[in-house]
C-alpha cells in the first residue's frame, strides 16, 4: 500500500497538479485553449518526438519491433471502436471521437513516469519508442480520423502534409541513418521546445476540463472507457506474446497499452472541432479510473 501511495504522489500527482493549474488559469482568466493546443501540436510535440528518436539507445531491430507492435495494437483497437460505434449507431462525429479516444493512450506524460517507477530505465527505453509511435500515429492517422468528423476522407488525408510530426520523424530517421550530428544550438533549441510538450499537454487538459460535458453521453463514454482501460490491455497481452516481446519490452508494451486516453486527443479534438468536451470527458474519466486497472496489471507484469 505504501508503494502504491508513493507511485501516486511521485508520478501521478504532479500531472494532476499541473492540470489543476491549467484549470484555474482557464477559469480565472477565461483563456481560450486553442492557442495552447496549436503550440503543443505544431511545435512542442514534434520537437519531443525528434529528441526521443535521436537519443534512443535501442538497436534498430528492437525499435522496429516495438514500433510495429504499438502501431498494430492501436490500429486494431481503432477498428474495434469503429465497429462498436457502428453497431450502436453513433453519429459520424461521435463515432470519430470514440475512435480516437479509444485508440490513442496517454503513453507520454502518464505512461513514461509510471513505467520508470515500476520497472526502471531498461523498460523505459522501450516505453519511449511506444510513446513516439503513439504520438506519430496520433498526430497523423489520428488527425485524419478527427478530420472525418467534419471533412471527407480525401480532404482529411490531405491534412497529413500539414503535420510537422511527420517531418520530425523523417528528419530524425535521416540523422540516425546517415550518422549526422545535430548542431549544438539546434539540439538545445529542440530540447527546450520538446521539454515543453508534456507540461503543455497537462495544462491544456486542465483548461479543457472546464468544457467537459457529461450529459447524455453515457453510451459513447462507457464504450471509449471500456475499450481504452480493459479491452486494449487484454488485447496487448495476447499480441505481445504472438509478436515475440519478452522481458522489458513486454512490460513496456502491455503497460503502455493500458494507459488512459491521451491528452493529445484533446488537442486533436480542439484543433479539428471534434466535440472536445466529450473527448476531454473520456480523458478525465479514464485517467481517474486507471489506477483500478493499472495497479493489478503492474503486479502481474512484475
Amino acid at each position: 500500500m505504501i508503494g502504491l501511495l508513493q507511485l501516486f504522489l511521485n508520478n501521478l500527482l504532479p500531472i494532476f497538479l499541473t492540470a489543476g493549474a491549467g484549470y484555474l488559469v482557464g477559469r480565472l482568466l477565461d483563456i481560450n485553449p486553442r492557442p495552447v493546443s496549436q503550440l503543443t501540436f505544431y511545435i512542442f510535440t514534434p520537437c519531443l518526438i525528434f529528441n526521443l528518436l535521436v537519443h534512443s539507445q535501442l538497436r534498430g531491430g528492437e525499435v522496429a519491433q516495438m514500433f510495429g507492435f504499438a502501431s498494430l495494437l492501436m490500429v486494431v483497437v481503432g477498428l474495434i471502436a469503429w465497429l462498436v460505434g457502428r453497431l450502436q449507431r453513433f453519429d459520424r462525429r461521435t463515432q470519430a471521437a470514440v475512435v480516437i479516444a479509444s485508440m490513442f493512450m496517454n503513453a507520454g506524460n502518464f505512461g513514461l513516469p509510471v513505467i520508470l517507477f515500476a520497472f526502471g530505465e531498461a523498460t523505459l527505453s522501450y516505453a519511449s519508442v511506444f510513446f513516439v509511435t503513439s504520438a506519430v500515429l496520433n498526430t497523423s492517422l489520428g488527425a485524419v480520423i478527427a478530420s472525418t468528423g467534419s471533412l471527407s476522407l480525401r480532404q482529411a488525408a490531405l491534412n497529413l502534409v500539414k503535420l510537422p510530426t511527420l517531418y520530425a520523424l523523417i528528419l530524425a530517421l535521416l540523422v540516425l541513418g546517415l550518422g549526422w550530428k545535430v548542431p549544438l544550438p539546434l539540439e538545445r533549441t529542440s530540447k527546450l521546445l520538446g521539454d515543453a510538450a508534456i507540461p503543455g499537454m497537462a495544462i491544456m487538459l486542465g483548461m479543457q476540463f472546464l468544457h467537459s460535458n457529461w450529459s447524455f453521453r453515457t453510451a459513447p463514454l462507457v464504450t471509449a472507457g471500456a475499450l481504452r482501460l480493459v479491452a486494449a490491455p487484454l488485447l496487448a497481452v495476447g499480441m505481445s506474446l504472438a509478436w515475440g516481446l519478452r522481458g522489458p519490452a513486454l512490460q513496456a508494451g502491455v503497460l503502455e497499452a493500458a494507459m488512459p486516453s491521451a491528452v493529445l486527443n484533446s488537442v486533436l479534438a480542439t484543433e479539428f472541432d471534434l466535440d472536445p468536451a466529450f473527448v476531454t470527458a473520456v480523458i478525465l474519466a479514464s485517467t481517474l479510473l486507471s489506477p483500478l486497472t493499472l495497479t493489478p496489471l503492474m503486479a502481474i507484469l512484475s
